[in-house]
């Protein structure tokens, strides 16, 4: 096996072409593989499917890949921090599968373990279940592409909905330590979503800001061991950035 670990962002992501699916990691922006997106963005790659759990904001993470028009379809549980995305979806620009943050998660889980699907009570008795969201708006703001129902099926006494797992192309992820083996270890919040979108990818990717010798990583704190990941860059300290920041207005205080 040659090694796998790339000099460059852009050298990891070079192979990523035209309409390929992605899965990309991180909560909010905590945890995101920017430096992963920032070379996609650079690479003018278009017509990618994504999932994620969100889509960044409107100047960072996925929200630049969306600003450049690189993006045409989006599966996520949570958009509500990017207006340019909302933009897009409203305006019929962008396909998007919203999707409970849950069901989203065990997806991603079930499409790296290999299984194809499985069945949730997540969504029954709503549009999740018996179809009618809106995926894709017209122009003129009727909706063009719906989702279609879903399969159901009691067991016991109690309904679910069938889901299907996520495979994708690729995945991006970002790792707060790594080895050159591939094995990752997260920080905190990051741990939400970068080891289930790591698992779903066909090649996954995985910037990290410390990177050691294979070997050097204690094996019980290893949280995605080698065998999920192809490629590792190893990219620095992350630039952490705060999606909304919230401040007290300061008193008026008497001398």
């Amino acid at each position: 096996m040659g090694t796998r670990v790339f000099a460059t962002a852009a050298e990891a992501v070079a192979d990523i072409g035209e309409g390929a699916t992605i899965a990309v990691g991180g909560f909010g922006l905590c945890g995101i593989p920017d430096a992963l997106i920032d070379a996609l963005r650079e690479s003018g790659v278009g017509n990618l499917e994504v999932f994620s759990n969100n889509c960044g904001v409107d100047d960072h993470g996925l929200g630049i890949l969306l600003g450049a028009k690189q993006v045409s379809r989006v599966t996520a549980s949570y958009v509500g921090e990017n207006k340019e995305f909302a933009r897009q979806y409203l305006s019929g620009e962008l396909e998007v599968e919203l999707t409970p943050q849950g069901t989203l998660a065990e997806r991603l889980r079930a499409g790296g373990a290999g299984i194809p699907a499985f069945f949730t009570p997540a969504g029954v008795g709503t549009p999740v279940a018996d179809g009618g969201l809106p995926w894709r708006y017209a122009a003129d703001g009727s909706v063009a592409v719906a989702s279609p129902p879903k399969e159901t099926r009691e067991f016991g006494d109690k309904r679910y909905v069938m889901e299907l797992g996520i495979a994708a192309d690729f995945a991006l992820v970002h790792a707060v330590r790594g080895d050159t083996a591939g094995n990752l270890v997260f920080d905190k919040t990051a741990l939400n979503f970068n080891p289930l979108a790591a698992m779903a990818g066909k090649v996954t990717i995985a910037q990290v800001e410390e990177l050691v010798p294979a070997g050097e990583l204690d094996p019980a704190q290893v949280h995605l061991p080698g065998v999920f990941v192809q490629r590792v860059v190893h990219t620095g300290p992350q630039n952490k950035r705060i999606e909304k920041r919230t401040v007290t207005a300061t008193q008026g205080v008497s001398a």
